[in-house]
């Protein structure tokens, strides 16, 4: 009988918006990761852990790749530049009704010089004809050598399982790193951060551009097995702040109420969240606002 265990790092890496978020919550089987449409979500490595009997798979959920435009840019940027050296195997992930795009092209050039496996994946299948696939494929195999390709739905859970099975083939034999029951390395206070941030995202649309960073500012359990949050938004104008509150602080209610449903699955108690707005104006380009937040660039 074979008892020999496997433990590896696998990036994940692509252009914003392709799934990348998704596909991490569906393997974990837990929301760590935030989920929007808007690009460059993902700001920090999110490494989210699957043990199975004979393996420990570690996902690093990189900041999308792209042009930065700003210092935090900067600092996404060589994030998941950096990652690309560290792990055992990259996924790139694509979307499939997007298909190539200058995006890709950026983050082909920068595979180059990897000597890791690459691996394509091709997300949200469930919204192409199988026929679109192949001329897709074709198109990519011949930017880059992967390994393999494999389509799956990260939403719908499609060829999953299958991707899990061939990553396992390329991991190496290793140590479990984190107990089983862990599922990221990241602590939970800067989840409830990010489930809070998603929930603004996703509640101004286009109004409030990804200048939104939360800090928690007091976490703390009561006796009555409650656990009392206390937390800010962070923005760069006083329009945002407006909006952000909405009209007699409407936007600001509904921002806590569903971002507390989640916080509450996550921590697996009663919660209350309290919510305020401040305005840092361009904290995005000030070095000392960016530490502020945690955002070390010396770190990487």
């Amino acid at each position: 009988m074979d008892n020999t265990f496997k433990s590896g790092f696998i990036a994940i890496i692509g252009r914003p918006n392709v799934g990348k978020s998704t596909f991490m919550n569906k393997v974990i089987g837990q929301k760590i990761a935030i989920m929007s449409d808007k690009a460059q979500t993902t700001r920090n490595k999110i490494q989210g852990v699957l043990t199975q009997e004979d393996s420990q798979f570690v996902f690093i959920d990189t900041p999308g790749i792209h042009k930065p435009k700003h210092r935090l840019g900067d600092f996404m940027v060589r994030i998941a530049e950096n990652t690309l050296n560290e792990v055992d195997a990259i996924l790139f992930m694509i979307n499939a009704k997007e298909g190539y795009g200058k995006g890709d092209q950026y983050i082909i050039d920068h595979l180059q010089q990897t000597k890791r496996p690459v691996f394509l994946v091709i997300n949200k299948i469930d919204l192409v004809h199988p026929d679109e696939l192949l001329p897709l494929i074709e198109q990519y195999k011949d930017k880059y050598n992967f390994k393999e390709v494999i389509p799956v739905s990260a939403l719908q859970g499609n060829n999953v399982t299958h991707l899990l099975d061939v990553l396992k083939a390329y991991i190496p034999e290793g140590p479990q790193y984190y107990p089983e029951d862990q599922i990221t390395d990241h602590p939970e206070r800067f989840i409830i951060s990010e489930l809070v941030r998603e929930k603004a995202l996703e509640l101004t649309r286009e109004e409030v551009p990804h200048s939104i960073m939360v800090v928690i500012e007091n976490i703390e359990e009561r006796e009555s097995n409650a656990v009392f949050i206390q937390a800010t938004i962070v923005t760069e104008r006083k329009t945002q702040k407006g909006i952000l509150i909405g009209k007699h602080g409407s936007m600001l209610k509904n921002i806590g109420k569903n971002a507390r449903k989640d916080i509450e699955a996550l921590l697996g108690s009663k919660v209350y969240l309290e919510l305020w707005v401040k305005v840092q104006k361009d904290w995005r380009n000030k070095e000392s606002q960016l530490r502020e937040f945690g955002y070390r660039s010396d770190e990487y």
